[in-house]
C-alpha cells in the first residue's frame, strides 16, 4: 500500500480499513504520541529548573 493511499484514507462508516492499513495508521499515531511527549518532558524540565533559578538565583 502506498503512502498516497494511506494518507487519502478516511475512516468512515462505509468502509473498514485492511490491518495493513491500521497498522500504519497506529505506527504513525504511536511515533507522534512519543515525539509530543518527549518535547512535553523536555518544557516541563525547563521550566521545574527557571522555577529553581527565580527562587534560589543559580542554575541546575
Amino acid at each position: 500500500m502506498s503512502e498516497k493511499e494511506i494518507n487519502s484514507y478516511r475512516l468512515t462508516n462505509e468502509e473498514e480499513p485492511t490491518d495493513e492499513m491500521l497498522a500504519y495508521i497506529m505506527c504513525e499515531v504511536a511515533k507522534e504520541a512519543r515525539r509530543s511527549n518527549e518535547e512535553a518532558e523536555k518544557r516541563y524540565f525547563m521550566e521545574i529548573n527557571e522555577m529553581y533559578y527565580q527562587k534560589y538565583g543559580c542554575r541546575q
